[in-house]
């Protein structure tokens, strides 16, 4: 049954009725599959958990960022994986998704405690931080001298004996209140709310009057109060505690691969630059947090969402796969021109925009319904030979970047070695990655010749994942 806390972050009309607790059932001992590092390498890919949030993994102007993103990536290139995400805010679901296999690291923000080292092996920490109070400044704060706004704020935790104080279920955060209870010598009413509420959520229900106190960690309150001006972010209730990721007890191999990592990392200047981009930088945090393009409050991609829309239904396309296509070509930039000559948010060549329909290049929705007739006509062109859908894109996307040409060469290529010219990924996508090399170019089968084939390759390889994360993120 859904609490009232739960029906009020779904909508901001529910009055907000105060003293809900939840209560926690005694868990069956977890069942730890074994997988390791090993078995990593050989499946390919990392694949992890982490937090949707403004800071930890979201989508700002169509670009996937985030600090907990940012590293990741940095660290599946390093292991010489691919990185798979997946989303979980819900911090009993993370620990058992670990343990159950359906991921091999976390990425949230964790607080290491005793408690949790019983479940997982942690990381070397990240960064430390200390948990504060978020409380809401008087209504008429910036009239008075700070003196006499303190006097109206908690400054102290004796202060919090009988206040509601609103904290996700299972986060360190009720740990840490029950134990700053003890030492104080009286209760503080811990009111625990639904596990998938994030914290952002809860300070911005400060802000905005709807409860009065939370705690967070001081990195993720300062960020937060650079855009929610009215907040005090200043009394901590906590010692300074480690942030750090987690992997499976049956593990090791891959703890110690990461935390080798890490420590290199912390010899690096990019470290400190991530994480001061994502906690430290306020005007570029209020930016993101006003924007429309934000995909956690605004859930816009670009400007031209609308249009995008209209033009990718005439060719059956979700628009989200449309999107990503324009941001690998330009960025939504509709000014950009290539070393090569196409020109604007498509990336079109003079010759090619002309035959489909396109007089003006700079004009975007010229610019973009050119592309799409040139999609359609790749389309067409595809389904003769490529029966599925899904799979003839993928070809339409590398003919988009490289010509049909090249990706017929491959084709050709594929069915002379014993793979399946109908198929992309490690068929005909391989004998494109071939194309570069004197011994493949210039077989007889092959009419146009050298191509760098990790090009289109790429190409088509981040579009995808691009769309994954638009689809994650981003109302159809």
């Amino acid at each position: 049954m859904k609490t009232l806390i739960q029906m009020f972050l779904k909508s901001k009309f529910l009055p907000l009725v105060l003293g809900l607790s939840i209560l926690t059932c005694s868990q069956p001992k977890e069942k730890i599959v074994k997988t390791d590092l090993e078995q990593i390498r050989a499946r390919g890919k990392l694949v992890a958990l982490t937090g949707y949030s403004a800071t930890s993994y979201f989508i700002y102007r169509g670009q996937p960022m985030g600090y907990e993103y940012e590293l990741l990536s940095l660290l599946a290139e390093h292991l010489g994986l691919k990185l798979k995400i997946k989303i979980e805010d819900n911090l009993e679901q993370l620990f058992a998704r670990l343990n159950a296999g359906d991921a091999d690291i976390i990425a949230h923000d964790l607080t290491v405690t005793k408690e949790r080292r019983q479940r997982v092996l942690f990381t070397d920490y990240l960064f430390t931080t200390q948990q504060v109070l978020v409380q809401r400044k008087p209504a008429n704060w910036r009239q008075m001298k700070i003196h006499e706004i303190e006097r109206q704020l908690i400054t102290n935790p004796i202060q919090l004996i009988g206040k509601r104080v609103f904290v996700k279920e299972n986060s360190s955060h009720v740990e840490r209140l029950k134990n700053l209870s003890e030492e104080i010598g009286g209760d503080i009413v811990i009111v625990e709310v639904d596990g998938d509420t994030t914290s952002e959520q809860l300070i911005q229900m400060v802000s905005e009057g709807n409860i009065d106190y939370t705690i967070a960690d001081r990195h993720v309150a300062l960020i937060n109060q650079a855009y929610l001006t009215n907040l005090d972010v200043q009394m901590a209730v906590s010692f300074p505690q480690q942030i750090a990721w987690a992997v499976r007890k049956t593990s090791p191999e891959l703890l110690k691969a990461v935390n080798e990592w890490i420590r290199s990392m912390k010899q690096k200047t990019a470290f400190y630059v991530i994480y001061n981009k994502y906690f430290k930088n306020r005007g570029a945090y209020i930016r993101r947090a006003k924007s429309d393009y934000l995909s956690v409050t605004g859930g816009k991609i670009s400007e031209y969402d609308d249009f995008l829309k209209k033009k990718a239904a005439q060719i059956g396309w979700d628009w989200r796969l449309l999107a990503s296509l324009i941001y690998q070509e330009s960025q939504f930039n509709p000014f950009v021109k290539s070393w090569s000559g196409a020109v604007g948010i498509m990336q079109l060549l003079p010759k090619t925009a002309q035959k489909f329909g396109a007089k003006k290049l700079s004009d975007p929705y010229e610019n973009i319904s050119a592309g799409v007739n040139y999609l359609k006509w790749l389309d067409n062109y595809w389904k003769k030979e490529i029966e599925d859908p899904l799979e003839r894109r993928k070809f339409i996307l590398a003919s988009y970047n490289v010509g049909i040409g090249h990706v017929q060469d491959a084709r050709r290529l594929a069915q002379k070695f014993g793979k399946d010219p109908d198929l992309w990924d490690n068929n005909t996508e391989y004998y494109v990655l071939r194309l570069s090399e004197e011994k493949f170019f210039r077989d007889e089968v092959v009419q146009f010749g050298y191509c760098r084939g990790s090009e289109p390759c790429a190409y088509v390889k981040e579009i995808l994942e691009r769309y994954d994360q638009y689809r994650k993120f981003i109302l159809a």
